[in-house]
């Protein structure tokens, strides 16, 4: 069963939670668990995509947008691709439960504190509770 952390960011917007995002892809690669980074549209993926090559100067961390040709991409974004396998950690942006989850050891709900974001959040906090998931919630300092 899918193990589920809620993570909520004390800061408000998207940059905030990209970057809380990009802090949890630090940790997933440094254990080299296959990731993919599920955002709400095409203009999320590309901010962090270009997010993650930019936000740590001592550290590089090799991604791509899905699809992708190479199977062995470890860190994968996307929106509208549904992987098919290495089902290691799934990061959610969107304010949707992803369809996928269940296929996934992990999943991370990245959360700040909009409004929209936080309602959605809890939404998908009782979804998961009612179908008996394991859930732990880290709300966080930055």
């Amino acid at each position: 069963m899918t193990k589920i952390d809620f993570y909520v960011g004390k800061t408000h917007g998207l940059q905030a939670r990209l970057m809380l995002a990009c802090k949890v892809v630090v940790k997933a690669y440094q254990q080299q668990m296959h990731t993919y980074i599920h955002t709400d549209s095409a203009t999320t993926s590309q901010r962090l995509d270009d997010l993650l090559w930019t936000f740590n100067d001592l550290l590089f961390i090799p991604h791509a947008l899905a699809p992708v040709r190479e199977q062995n991409e470890l860190i994968l974004i996307g929106h509208d691709h549904e992987p098919m396998e290495n089902c290691g950690l799934l990061i959610n942006l969107s304010n949707e439960v992803p369809g996928f989850f269940s296929r996934f050891e992990r999943l991370a709900e990245i959360l700040d504190q909009e409004e929209p974001v936080i309602h959605a959040g809890r939404k998908r906090y009782q979804f998961y509770r009612d179908r008996g998931y394991n859930l732990d919630y880290h709300q966080l300092k930055i």
